[in-house]
């Protein structure tokens, strides 16, 4: 981001980027675009380089795999109104030391928490304590030369328990960003095998900020992944608009797939029919997709975007949506005109919820809250402005607008939430602490 705040450490925040031909009609309507022949991938590299002043070519040849058939998910549960509106949380301490700069925490499906450090370390934390060596540790490959590059996310494979996979992303000593797999040891639950790694994705990034970062499985078993638009200010090449490049998205891709294709297009992809768009597209439209989650219960996606220089936004996708959303950056920022007084809004999804930068400077989002612990927070949404440490909750109105209040100012740096196999949540603060939110006085 280019804030002067943020440059003091904001995160949103792989294997060497890849070359395509750019182009630079918009996505919707795309069709007066043209598609270059894909390249191969480039060989990975481990010679360490900063981030080109000028803009490179932004991103990877399309996979060689046919598109995969879509699993058939679970009928979602209608979106529930929560009870109530809660008005008021707390932070219940976890861990406070020990930590290096944490970015996230997630669950492997049992009790045990996995926070992601910046400079390339997973930990975990088990019965309360954490635990001495390092579940993953791969500093020997993560790049952190500027503050939003490093380890960013972690997410543990649905069938996990019966296959050891994981997948995280990273930026490169290249500077770059890596989607890669790796693989618990078979002798001990607590250590994965950092030589198991699989580059699935490398992707080259312009400059040194609005990486995204975010790996997480969908309710459809499918792997999300939340690109942002290569940095500098305001889009400057209107990638978060061009369908082919991978920057600006939220990417969908089938890591279940057989033979040397590191990763499948699943066949419901929204472009899987259209020539001018990347397949790996589920969503165009986004400056720094930094954080998103998926409602447990409804298969509901929250997603949020950092803005630029004056409005920070929360989007909202329904289980049902086919895809294909454009949440309208660099036209848009939040629900205002990015600019100009007045601009195009037709075929743009508006986000439920923005705040301006006299409440903050960057936004962390966050999850629903669907655990048993606490009933009273039960269906509210939380998310935070990383620099204030504010934290809001969002709950639908019996007139289906979403409607927010301030529950708390935590004084944290809080740098992403975690949801535990259980449904409880977590917030984890950039200074070196995970803790729990719980409701007050129950």
């Amino acid at each position: 981001m280019t804030k002067p705040l943020l440059l003091l450490f904001i995160l949103f925040l792989a294997a060497c980027g890849q070359t395509e031909t750019a182009v630079t009609p918009p996505v919707v309507p795309a069709n007066t675009a043209t598609t270059a022949a894909p390249t191969a991938p480039l060989v990975p590299t481990d010679t360490a380089t900063l981030p080109p002043t000028s803009t490179p070519a932004d991103a990877p040849a399309a996979p060689t795999a046919v598109p995969t058939d879509t699993p058939t998910p679970l009928p979602p549960t209608p979106t529930a109104v929560p009870l109530q509106p809660v008005d008021e949380i707390q932070l219940s301490p976890v861990i406070t030391e020990g930590l290096s700069l944490p970015l996230y925490v997630t669950h492997a499906g049992d009790g045990r928490l996995f926070v992601v450090q910046q400079e390339g370390l997973v930990s975990i934390i088990q019965d309360g304590a954490l635990l001495a060596e390092p579940f993953l540790d791969i500093r020997d490959r993560v790049g952190k030369e500027a503050n939003e590059q490093g380890l960013l996310s972690l997410a543990f494979h649905p069938q996990y328990a019966q296959n050891g996979y994981f997948f995280v992303n990273y930026t490169n000593r290249a500077a770059n960003t890596v989607v890669a797999r790796f693989q618990v040891s078979a002798a001990n639950p607590n250590l994965a095998d950092p030589g198991s790694e699989r580059i699935l994705l490398a992707i080259e990034q312009p400059y040194a900020n609005h990486n995204g970062g975010l790996v997480k499985f969908g309710p459809d078993g499918y792997l999300y992944i939340g690109m942002g638009d290569g940095g500098s200010q305001g889009d400057p090449q209107n990638r978060a608009q061009n369908g082919n490049t991978l920057l600006g998205k939220i990417l969908r891709i089938d890591v279940d797939v057989t033979g040397e294709a590191p990763y499948g297009i699943p066949a419901s992809n929204p472009f899987v029919t259209d020539d001018t768009v990347r397949n790996e597209i589920w969503a165009v439209g986004l400056r720094n997709p930094w954080r998103f989650s998926f409602d447990r219960e409804t298969g509901d996606l929250f997603l949020a975007d950092v803005g630029q220089s004056l409005w920070e936004e929360v989007n909202f996708r329904p289980a049902d949506s086919p895809g294909g959303e454009n949440y309208g950056w660099n036209r848009m920022e939040g629900s205002h005109c990015y600019q100009r007084d007045t601009c195009d809004t037709a075929g743009l999804i508006l986000p439920i919820f923005d705040y301006a930068h006299s409440e903050g400077c960057s936004v962390t989002g966050g999850y629903v809250y669907r655990g048993q612990q606490f009933p009273a927070l039960r269906g509210n949404y939380f998310v935070a402005d990383y620099c204030t440490g504010y934290i809001w909750r969002l709950f639908p109105g019996a007139d289906g607008r979403w409607q927010s209040a301030r529950v708390l100012e935590s004084g944290r740096i809080v740098s992403s939430f975690g949801e535990g196999a259980d449904g409880e949540l977590y917030v984890v603060d950039h200074n070196g602490g995970v803790y729990q939110i719980q409701s007050v006085g129950e």
